[in-house]
């Protein structure tokens, strides 16, 4: 398979081990911890040009670039990572990462509890915060020599890891790129995100968390939780494009296609 040529290709992520511990803001200590990580582009000589991608909710490491060659999708910020793009792979060194918890290779829910025979974490796993993210990336930053980031970026729950870079280490970072993004939640936004929890939570197939250990997947509620998602990540012109009237043909549709 022959790749845009403004693309940056094949990419192999990186799996970073941290030893030492890390206690997070709810009080609890994980002893070790993973980062999956995936570099694009070459940090130069003085390491003054790498940018930290911060990634949202339900991102991931893979933010631009292909696997394999059959590999069909590219990562999910590839039309901005690359060759001549917004972030220009020409000129900067680029690094994205799995934040914990994250189950795409770094220490999260699905990894072996070593307090607990190496069963899956499940819902044992301890509650990180934003800050707790920003903490371990500056971590992953010390490890690859990076004093100083060029810029933070991020957009969504990502925009807020950027925002609290700004806040913990301001000496680390020349710029902080926020994109459709806010310092906090607002209470509405709670209540979304709670109906998104509760859908998963009810799903039979949740199994109060174990759902490893029960080879099922609460595919149902999380379906639903996502439905809810999109309808807090659409501007009201996007709205109206997907769900509006459409009094002229007649049409009306029964299902809720927002992908």
């Amino acid at each position: 398979m022959s790749f845009p040529a403004d693309s940056v290709g094949l990419v192999t992520p990186q799996k970073f081990q941290f030893e030492e511990p890390l206690h997070l803001e709810c009080g609890r200590v994980l002893p070790r911890f993973e980062l999956m990580v995936e570099t694009y582009g070459t940090l130069n000589a003085d390491k003054s040009n790498a940018i930290l991608i911060c990634h949202a909710l339900s991102g991931h490491h893979h933010a631009a670039g292909y696997h394999h060659e059959d590999d069909k999708k590219a990562g999910w910020w590839d039309s901005c990572i690359g060759p001549g793009k917004a972030i220009d792979t020409n000129k900067f060194f680029v690094v994205a990462l799995n934040n914990i918890g994250g189950c795409s290779g770094s220490t999260g829910p699905t990894s072996p509890n070593p307090e607990n025979d190496n069963r899956p974490y499940g819902p044992d796993f301890p509650l990180v915060t934003v800050r707790d993210w920003v903490k371990t990336q500056a971590m992953l930053s010390d490890r690859l020599g990076i004093s100083v980031w060029y810029a933070v970026v991020g957009g969504s729950l990502g925009g807020m890891q950027a925002l609290q870079w700004s806040v913990d280490y301001p000496d680390r970072l020349q710029k902080c790129v926020v994109i459709a993004s806010a310092p906090k939640l607002s209470a509405q936004n709670i209540a979304f995100n709670e109906v998104a929890r509760q859908s998963i939570l009810s799903d039979p197939d949740f199994h109060h968390g174990r759902y490893l250990e029960k080879d099922s997947y609460p595919k149902r509620g999380l379906i639903l939780a996502r439905m809810v998602g999109h309808i807090t990540y659409l501007s009201e012109e996007a709205m109206k494009q997907k769900f509006g009237r459409d009094l002229k043909s007649g049409k009306f549709m029964y299902g809720f296609d927002v992908e």
